[in-house]
């Protein structure tokens, strides 16, 4: 293995543990509940949803559509029943069956 391979994933764990950790250790009752490290602490958890989206997904993306249509069709499953239902749970195994039903049919 590269060092700096390993550097950067040390680098890169202690920072996701630091800020899952740390948040929870702090004492935030002195703090205005719209200040910058409140307002900082609830776009982090979008923030990273959103990057791991994107670097899952990135790969799968190509020119042949019929590779991205399971794709495709499971994001569009999760965005219109959470749309729906505003359930994580029941959008999550949606998209799941619907990815599987559509990467079968395809």
């Amino acid at each position: 293995m590269d060092g700096s391979l390993l550097m950067l994933a040390l680098i890169v764990g202690g920072c996701n543990w630091a800020f899952r950790f740390l948040p929870t250790k702090l004492d935030l009752s002195g703090q205005a509940p719209e200040g910058v490290l409140a307002r900082f602490l609830a776009a982090t958890g979008p923030a990273a949803i959103a990057t791991l989206f994107v670097a899952s997904v990135l790969p799968m993306v190509s020119g042949d559509w019929a590779k991205m249509a399971p794709l495709g069709a499971g994001v569009l499953a999760v965005v219109a029943v959470f749309a729906w239902r505003r359930s994580v749970v029941q959008a999550t195994l949606a998209g799941a069956a619907v990815y599987g039903a559509v990467f079968a049919l395809v």
